[in-house]
């Protein structure tokens, strides 16, 4: 099994699923720019 480290297919599903504070919107369709967004990316995947 080979992971797409770069693959935002997810995010944007996720983003259709539910109403998401600005912030957590901005990061799913920008990116990590830290540890703390790499954090919450990782929260909102599991989610």
């Amino acid at each position: 099994m080979t992971n797409k480290w770069n693959d935002k297919s997810w995010q944007k599903d996720f983003l259709n699923m539910k109403s998401h504070p600005p912030s957590d919107a901005k990061l799913l369709m920008g990116g990590v720019k830290g540890l703390k967004d790499a954090w919450r990316l990782g929260v909102l995947h599991v989610e």
